[in-house]
């Protein structure tokens, strides 16, 4: 009911990785505005709650927060959370010195377990709170009244950028809403970041003397082919077409098979807008059974695996990275993580991005990616609400925005970048050139991954793709991508209007809390049972009737009286 995107480790270091590569311009801790840049005019400085000059606080303010350490997360020079490159850059650049309650190994959950014991022990909460997890949580945060209305702060004192920002997806607001007040800042992400794209073994489509396909009827001849005709040349019938994994959902984020079912309409494990501007949870729509009979049969030919019900999103790309699969669908990312073992396991092997291929009648689907993780909350004691919009905006302005000349190669000399003695810039590829290693310094930053334009990187990659010479520092360094990546990020954005994105990003529902459990329990078993031909395609009706009367219909009214509260 509640679609859960379950992230290994490693796939977390992935993105964290492409993302700070990909992330705004960069830029030396060190370096200094240029005279004037981004300096308010004295007006401005009357807006501030303690003396404000040149962008900084003359005198230090202090923001108390608390933070988790996220198995990713690495230091160098002797250095920690509470006292690194990035604390050392807020109080010198900025006036704002930044102090940790406390800090907690991200394992197990164990931020938010943290979190929540502050909550029900009622003690005091920091200046502010940056989390990305649980709604329940952050809804709980919100309702237990300690909390500021974010919104009125942030039209007061977000820079222009940062509105700009925010506004590409007003949407993003929803889920912290409250009696008309917005009481959590939205942490935004990059657009499009795990939209899907379909990967190909090219060396096999030319060894069997076949093109890639463009629709179902094109793809099911490539599926059979990589099926068995023996692509892999071994003399054995040991490869399939499709490398999938549903053991988490149908549609999830890597090796997955939402698009399967967006070839006819549908989108399962999510909440879609209908003609009649209401929401529909997906995986009970009619347009589910087609999608259910071509995954039925493809089980059948022996096209996807056996074990595609046991394998989750990292099992399920095994197979393709081990050469045994032919098709594997996920996000341009891919082509950083975990695809290039595709090359150390089979010399040789060669694969591209290809765009999603279209249904019977045309149709193209594909689940989106949210634009917004999480929320950042301001305590309503907080003596310097101003402070943290002090922070975000030097980030907006100066990290996301690719006209800035401030952070030119990456947050901080000798961490995310160096300078060899000839003058060549050296990044994470060059890590074992730079003392101490390479170290994303910019996930210290109080949201994380400090300041996200949502559309910027995917449609640079876009317009790069297409022969576009880099404009700006930005545009060059993301022009250093390897070519797959930015070849794939070119086939998402020219595919976005088949985007069917996630209309529910409200808090959990009164029934989902007392029966999501049991109707995604209900909704697995059944589509596992069509998809293994251990039912029948018509038992789906008799499923959508059983997930209705148990508690699907009143869920189904709670999540619209959400969605219109939204337009009142």
């Amino acid at each position: 009911m509640i679609k859960k995107m379950k992230f290994s480790a490693a796939a977390v270091l992935s993105t964290v990785m492409l993302g700070s590569l990909l992330a705004g311009c960069g830029g030396n801790a060190d370096n200094k505005k240029a005279e004037g840049d981004n300096k308010p005019a004295a007006s401005e400085d009357a807006m501030y709650s303690a003396p404000f000059e040149n962008g900084k606080y003359i005198e230090p303010v202090t923001i108390s927060t608390v933070f988790p350490i996220a198995s990713s997360l690495k230091f160098k020079n002797g250095e920690n959370i509470e006292n690194n490159v990035h604390t050392k850059w807020a109080k010198d650049t900025l006036g704002i010195d930044i102090k940790y309650l406390w800090t907690v190994s991200d394992q197990n959950n164990a931020y938010e377990t943290k979190l929540r014991l502050m909550l029900t022990s009622g003690e005091k909460m920091p200046d502010i709170i940056s989390f990305r997890g649980s709604p329940s949580l952050i809804s709980d945060l919100i309702d237990s009244g300690q909390f500021t209305d974010a919104g009125e702060l942030f039209d007061k004192y977000a820079s222009d950028i940062y509105k700009k920002a925010m506004a590409e997806e007003p949407t993003v607001w929803n889920p912290y809403m409250r009696d008309g007040k917005r009481m959590g800042i939205p942490i935004l992400e990059n657009a499009y970041n795990n939209d899907p794209v379909m990967y190909i073994r090219e060396d096999w489509l030319k060894k069997l003397n076949l093109k890639a396909p463009t629709n179902l009827a094109e793809l099911e001849t490539v599926l059979d082919a990589f099926t068995n005709q023996d692509p892999d040349g071994n003399g054995k019938k040991d490869t399939t077409g499709l490398a999938v994994g549903f053991k988490n959902n149908l549609n999830t984020w890597m090796s997955e098979a939402g698009w399967v079912f967006g070839m006819f309409g549908a989108m399962p494990n999510q909440w879609n807008k209908t003609a009649d501007n209401q929401l529909a949870y997906g995986s009970v729509q009619p347009e589910m059974k087609e999608g259910l009979a071509t995954m039925q049969k493809w089980m059948k030919e022996g096209y996807i695996s056996s074990e595609s019900g046991l394998y989750d999103e990292n099992k399920a790309t095994e197979a393709f990275t081990a050469g045994k699969a032919g098709i594997i669908v996920g996000p341009y990312w891919m082509t950083g993580w975990p695809l290039p073992d595709l090359q150390k396991n089979v010399p040789g092997a060669v694969h591209k991005a290809y765009p999603l291929p279209a249904g019977p009648d045309g149709k193209v689907g594909r689940h989106g990616t949210k634009i917004a993780s999480g929320a950042v909350l301001i305590n309503k004691d907080m003596e310097h609400k101003d402070a943290f919009f002090v922070y975000q905006n030097y980030l907006f302005d100066n990290w996301a925005n690719p006209d800035s000349t401030t952070f030119v190669n990456g947050f901080a000399k000798g961490y995310d970048y160096d300078i060899a003695e000839d003058g060549t810039v050296l990044k994470e590829q060059d890590t074992d050139k730079i003392p101490g290693g390479w170290v994303d310094a910019i996930r210290y930053t109080l949201t994380y991954d400090g300041a996200i334009i949502p559309n910027l990187m995917m449609n640079t990659l876009a317009k790069l793709a297409g022969g576009a010479e880099p404009a700006n520092q930005y545009e060059k360094n993301l022009s250093e991508r390897i070519p797959e990546q930015i070849l794939a990020a070119k086939i998402i954005v020219d595919q976005k209007d088949s985007v069917m994105p996630e209309m529910f990003t409200g808090t959990p529902t009164e029934t989902q809390l007392s029966r999501g459990d049991m109707l995604e329990k209900l909704e697995k078993e059944i589509l596992n049972k069509i998809i293994y031909d251990k039912a029948p395609v018509d038992e789906f009706d008799t499923f959508v009737e059983k997930w209705k009367t148990t508690g699907g219909d009143k869920v189904t009214t709670e999540v619209n009286e959400w969605y219109q509260s939204l337009s009142k």
